[in-house]
């Protein structure tokens, strides 16, 4: 039985990923902001308990799915801006951090090796907004912790991987083109559309159950050809 950790599970990408993840005999424990608070310091760790009582041990594969995706303009005042960075650092980066050092920490001891999987962003490499440096500095952060990751504990057979998706047809991406100009932002993406979430889902799919030891490391985009690397 292979047990899975999933963090922002509850809905638009997550959703998707819980459900592309389950069947066949795997236990899936998508988390919501009911299990844990992951804007509190404190919440990985809340969290990682609840899953190995949910799951009846570590999970051999964890995915980090959850983030925010706030504004913090740059005329906000000092106090504020420096608040909604703390909160989306902490949130998108930080929690998942915590949590892939404790899976990296479980399977060392176990010696059986396990799969991470981070959900970044194409603003991991492309940018984002003048109102949200944090966002893409948190993704960034991200890609770059999943490789170090891969490079160091490789011959523990453990795997890291990251998906760097584009917009995605969540709840958040209908608003969010809604209040831009659908066409303009569109007009962006070679493919014509913004990505689907079981597109997204796929990708999670394969790294966290398919993907070849050698692939670890890797990073797979899912953004339409809006940006390429």
């Amino acid at each position: 039985m292979t047990r899975i950790l999933l963090t922002g599970g509850s809905r638009g990408i997550g959703a998707a990923i819980a459900d592309a993840l389950s069947g066949d005999g795997r236990r899936v424990f998508a988390a919501a902001s009911r299990d844990a608070d992951l804007g509190d310091p404190d919440g990985p760790r809340l969290l990682w308990t609840r899953a190995l009582d949910a799951l009846g041990g570590p999970p051999d594969v964890l995915v980090n799915n959850a983030g925010i995706f706030e504004a913090t303009p740059l005329d906000t005042p000092d106090g504020e801006w420096s608040a909604g960075w703390a909160r989306t650092m902490q949130v998108n980066l930080t929690a998942s951090a915590e949590l892939c050092r404790r899976a990296v920490l479980a399977w060392r001891t176990s010696a059986g090796g396990g799969r991470i999987v981070n959900v970044a962003s194409r603003a991991a490499y492309r940018g984002d907004s003048p109102a949200h440096w944090h966002y893409a500095a948190s993704k960034a952060g991200m890609v770059a912790m999943t490789k170090t990751i891969a490079r160091a504990y490789a011959m523990d057979g453990i795997l890291a991987f990251a998906v760097c998706p584009g917009f995605t047809m969540t709840g958040m991406a209908e608003d969010y083109l809604a209040s831009r100009g659908g066409d303009r932002l569109l007009a962006d993406i070679p493919l014509g559309r913004v990505a689907m979430p079981d597109e997204v889902a796929a990708a999670v799919r394969f790294l966290a159950l398919e993907a070849p030891a050698s692939m670890t490391g890797a990073v797979i985009d899912v953004n339409g050809a809006s940006y390429v690397r």
